[in-house]
């Protein structure tokens, strides 16, 4: 028989969201989709299931190795699944585009001082 888990629970056994309640508001929002299908908090998630989950802007495609209802650690946690070839290629794609968009903008070796904080108040008006 095969073990079947909630993809809420999955989601937070395998780190995806921090907590359970993030994981069904996820699912509950269009977030997480299982074989490209809208699916419920309560959808038991199988082996080989096929789950896209849109975080922050970013989707990333995982197959589902293993089942597990309980959190673990890390290392633990990413042996539940495998992400997909093109989900890799498409998140180092769009780690290389937001490296290159951060390279116009300025670099600063640390905080602004007392007298700088001032000048930038003075040029946005607010003082």
């Amino acid at each position: 028989m095969q073990a079947l888990i909630r993809i809420d629970k999955w989601l937070w056994a395998a780190r995806f969201y921090k907590t359970r309640s993030m994981a069904t508001e996820a699912v509950d929002g269009g977030r997480v989709h299982v074989n490209k299908q809208r699916v419920k908090p309560s959808y038991r998630v199988k082996l080989d299931d096929l789950v896209s989950i849109n975080k922050s802007g970013q989707r990333q495609d995982v197959i589902v190795v293993a089942v597990s209802d309980k959190r673990a650690a890390a290392k633990v946690a990413q042996t539940l699944y495998r992400e997909t070839d093109e989900s890799l290629e498409r998140r180092n794609l769009d780690r290389l585009q937001r490296k290159i968009l951060n390279q116009g903008l300025p670099q600063f070796d640390a905080r602004p001082d007392k007298h700088a904080r001032r000048k930038i108040r003075s040029m946005k008006g607010k003082e």
